[in-house]
């Protein structure tokens, strides 16, 4: 039986670079923010979207992710209307591009919110991309053309790494890349043998 593994960090901590890691050593990899994104331009979200935070959020019948982030990341009520109205079509999407890879040994699910949106419980492990704060900040502000601002918000929606490591199976500290990948390597060996 294929295993679910999931693969979490917070901004900035590397989870992508770790997730192409993987994908290298030919584990097929679902990035769950990615098919959001696209789940989210469905005309079904979309209306469900619209009618929840308004036409303020939708141009030109796409969506406005600025406006969006600016409303849900300063207010955690409409966070959590937003993921659940989002969640549930990516738990389904996910489960129909497991269908296709249930002959791997393993799966990664790469998810930002893996613990805050409840989605690590239907994963087997977890592993869990830290890195110290400042220079997840100042890899997000390199990468997002950003303020620190903007940063410090989005952290303050996500768990803090203590909580997420506390209910991990595997931690990647990602300081030096070198070392982050050596520590990917051993853990896909463990995993492949599963």
């Amino acid at each position: 039986m294929t295993k679910i593994v999931g693969l979490t960090g917070g901004i900035g901590s590397g989870k992508t670079t770790i997730a192409n890691h993987f994908k290298s050593l030919g584990v097929p990899i679902y990035i769950a923010d990615d098919e959001a994104k696209k789940i989210m331009n469905s005309e079904v979200i979309l209306k469900k979207i619209k009618s929840n935070f308004g036409s303020v959020v939708i141009d030109d019948k796409t969506l406005n992710r600025e406006e969006l982030a600016r409303i849900v990341f300063s207010n955690p009520e409409k966070l959590k209307q937003l993921n659940k109205i989002v969640h549930p079509e990516v738990k389904k999407h996910f489960l129909k591009w497991l269908e296709k890879h249930k002959q791997q040994p393993y799966v990664i699910k790469e998810a930002a919110i893996l613990f805050e949106s409840g989605s690590y419980k239907d994963c087997d492990l977890i592993i869990t991309v830290v890195a110290p704060l400042e220079i997840r900040i100042n890899r997000v502000l390199i990468r997002d053309k950003t303020s620190r601002e903007a940063i410090l918000e989005r952290i303050k929606n996500q768990w803090n790494d203590e909580d997420k490591v506390s209910k991990s199976d595997f931690i990647i500290q990602n300081e030096d890349v070198n070392e982050a990948i050596k520590k990917t390597n051993e853990i896909h060996n463990l995993l492949s043998n599963l």
